[in-house]
């Protein structure tokens, strides 16, 4: 069997430095994206980006805090193809390399850090170094909350393509609609489980980042890594799989932190109810139960095109028959029953 890429992923990381020698002659910058990042007592996942930006000046700045505000802003960069980066914290610092979008995303020794909230600094050659955020779970954590955000915590209607594209590019996060009751719902839950992880799993893009950040700040949503996913080729085929993501994603976590037990949060406009339910017949230990927000019929439609379940949706009923699960239109009514589930 050949170990080469795809054709594509070969095709894109052609034209991507070409690209970024072209821009690079005309005086283009290089600039540290950081992404939120998490660990345990010995290992931690550090995650951020490198792009190329046009020369800083005042008028670029300004445009930039404008544009930023509008969704097809972030889908605009220029990756540093398999440049050099350094990540450095507690006197430390190691050298890694960007893949070939400049992508940092690496499992580095957690070595002094308590568990809580901590910074490392990503930087490269040129570039003013960024603080990225780390979160260190304690080793004695057993509970965590797993969330999906499309459809979840934030109303977007997706993959209907001409909506998908409007919310995405066109509408600034200020006028993106929450879904009832979601962050009342973890709010309540980190009371009662105080310094729990929260990590929330997507299918967008990391383009959206920024966006989705200020997104759950603004409503109040708690803190927590994303782990979202890029919507070009891999090293296997033209795109991306977002249930692929989704499962492989529990899985890692699954095997970063083996004494959490998570509530597995999504909706049933997509995969979720399926990738949870295999999820918890593979790993029971590692599903405290399972939340599946209802969509009403109208955001069936928009989601998927038909006004009932997705058929995979139904289908994993039997597998929820046998595990922990609550279904609901909202986070007051999903809150009550997963208190019940978890009270047992």
């Amino acid at each position: 069997m050949s170990s080469r890429s795809f054709i594509a992923a070969r095709i894109e990381e052609w034209f991507n430095r070409k690209a970024e020698q072209f821009v690079l002659r005309l005086g283009w910058e290089p600039r540290v994206i950081a992404y939120t990042g998490y660990g345990n007592s010995t290992d931690m996942r550090v995650l951020g980006r490198l792009v190329l930006v046009p020369k800083s000046s005042l008028v670029v700045q300004e445009a930039e805090r404008f544009l930023a505000r509008r969704g097809w802003r972030n889908f605009v960069s220029m990756p540093c193809v398999s440049r050099l980066a350094t990540v450095s914290y507690g006197g430390r610092e190691l050298s890694v390399d960007t893949d070939r979008q400049g992508y940092i995303d690496v499992t580095l020794p957690t070595g002094e850090l308590e568990p809580g909230w901590h910074e490392v600094t990503l930087g490269t050659a040129g570039a003013d170094p960024v603080a990225a955020e780390v979160v260190i779970v304690p080793d004695d954590a057993r509970f965590g909350l797993v969330s999906d955000i499309d459809d979840t915590v934030l109303s977007t209607w997706l993959p209907r393509p001409f909506l998908a594209a409007w919310n995405s590019f066109i509408l600034t996060e200020s006028r993106r609609q929450a879904v009832p009751g979601m962050a009342e719902m973890y709010a309540d839950l980190l009371e009662r489980f105080p310094g729990a992880p929260v990590i929330y799993i997507s299918t967008d893009s990391w383009d959206t980042y920024a966006f989705l950040r200020r997104f759950l700040a603004r409503h109040h949503y708690p803190t927590g890594p994303m782990l979202l996913t890029d919507w070009g080729p891999t090293n296997t085929g033209w795109f991306r799989s977002g249930r692929d993501h989704k499962t492989n994603a529990l899985r890692v976590l699954a095997r970063d932190f083996p004494h959490v037990s998570w509530l597995l949060v999504g909706d049933d406009g997509q995969h979720d109810p399926m990738i949870y339910a295999e999820f918890a017949e593979q790993a029971p230990n590692h599903v405290a139960a399972i939340a599946i927000r209802e969509l009403n019929p109208v955001e069936q439609m928009l989601a998927h095109g038909t006004p009932g379940e997705r058929l995979d949706t139904v289908q994993s009923g039997d597998i929820e028959a046998r595990r922990p699960t609550v279904r609901g239109p909202e986070g007051y009514t999903l809150l009550r029953k997963v208190l019940r589930l978890l009270d047992r």
